[in-house]
């Protein structure tokens, strides 16, 4: 499938498909910028999807389109791209990834009688404003902050816990959920530090979190920021293990973090291309040399509901198809049946956590690593 570069648009849309495609997906996702990674996983999810819509039919009979708007991860950004779809008579959006970006884009969305799905964006808020249009095929940040911090507060009774942060909607929400947790359980931490997204240089962080005696880091953040504190942390001699959540759970966090990597913890959902209900997707991917690791498949996913929710609605309306995915029926989808509650939430999260070791090949990787609690 070839994409094109859409001239005269900074935001770097591209659009891929038929040209004379009918139903429009928009792909709100940081193409550019720290967490680029995940917005080729969006990419790649929903350019299978459509790709496989196409050959059965499309949505509703009509042939289907993508156009992926690139966010940078900047909220503003993103409410420019979210205008820019509704311009463009968007039908649905899967997008965006960064919790700070998905929020303010989701109410120009909500003007514009657009569905948004997002694969990523965990921040609580996003589906509890009551809005009719906000669904994410992942979990929130109170329930994958329940996991890490029961896992510190079990494993790591009576250590030295700290807890650091990126100052996001989605890092910052991340580690207040898991502290939350962590205390609940009689933990307390020694250190709640923020940083600044961006930044190279962490070590007056990594100063004060060995100055503190740490046995363990856990970050709110994403693996740019996360590697980067893991090289810095092994560079002045602190081995404690550095524990995050699905913001980190990609190959370039050990690029960054080179082979002080191995150990770190990470909570994501089960590794969706294990699911029977991926296997033939799945292949499709590696046989065009793409691992759908991570996000990939709650991207694919999020657009099988999307199509199956409007031909369950009869119709592309925005509202009716939202009331239909609202009603609680549940979605076949590439992560097994998806059903959704009246805020826009799974019915079913689940979380696990996996520990990055080298593998057979030499490699580190959190693929088969899940813990035991």
């Amino acid at each position: 499938m070839r994409s094109v570069l859409v001239a005269g648009v900074a935001l770097g849309l591209l659009t891929a498909g038929s040209a004379f495609a009918e139903v429009k997906i928009g792909v709100g996702a940081p193409v550019t910028g720290g967490s680029a990674a995940f917005g080729a996983q969006f990419k790649n999810g929903v350019g299978q999807a459509v790709e496989d819509f196409n050959k059965t039919g499309g949505i509703l009979g009509q042939k289907v389109e993508f156009a992926v708007g690139d966010d940078a991860s900047d909220p503003k950004q993103g409410v420019s791209v979210a205008n820019k779809f509704s311009s463009d008579k968007t039908n649905f959006v899967v997008g965006h990834f960064n919790s700070g970006v998905s929020i303010p884009a989701s109410d120009v969305y909500s003007e514009s009688n657009i569905v948004e799905i997002t694969p990523a964006s965990t921040n609580v808020k996003f589906t509890e404003r009551g809005l009719w249009n906000t669904f994410r095929t992942c979990g929130r940040d109170d329930q994958q902050g329940a996991v890490a911090g029961n896992y510190l507060a079990t494993q790591y009774k009576g250590k030295k816990v700290a807890v650091v942060h990126d100052k996001t909607p989605y890092g910052k929400g991340l580690a207040d959920e898991t502290l939350k947790a962590f205390k609940a359980k009689g933990g307390k931490e020694v250190l709640y530090e923020g940083v600044n997204p961006g930044e190279k240089d962490y070590s007056a962080l990594v100063s004060k979190l060995k100055q503190a005696g740490v046995d363990i880091v856990y970050f709110g953040g994403y693996y740019t920021e996360g590697g980067l504190i893991i090289r810095q942390m092994r560079d002045q001699g602190l081995k404690a293990p550095l524990m995050g959540g699905d913001g980190m759970v990609d190959k370039e966090l050990v690029a960054i973090a080179g082979p002080g990597a191995e150990g770190t913890l990470t909570t994501f959902p089960p590794d969706a291309r294990k699911n029977p209900a991926a296997k033939d997707v799945v292949a499709a991917f590696k046989a065009k040399g793409v691992d759908p690791e991570a996000y990939t498949l709650y991207a694919y996913a999020a657009a099988q509901i999307l199509k199956q929710a409007a031909e369950g609605a009869k119709t592309l309306d925005g509202k009716k198809v939202a009331a239909f995915m609202h009603e609680g029926k549940p979605f076949n989808t590439v992560l097994g049946p998806i059903s959704f509650d009246k805020k826009g939430d799974i019915t079913k999260p689940d979380y696990v956590i996996y520990q990055w070791k080298k593998g057979a090949d030499g490699q580190i990787g959190y693929t088969g690593n899940e813990l035991t609690q």
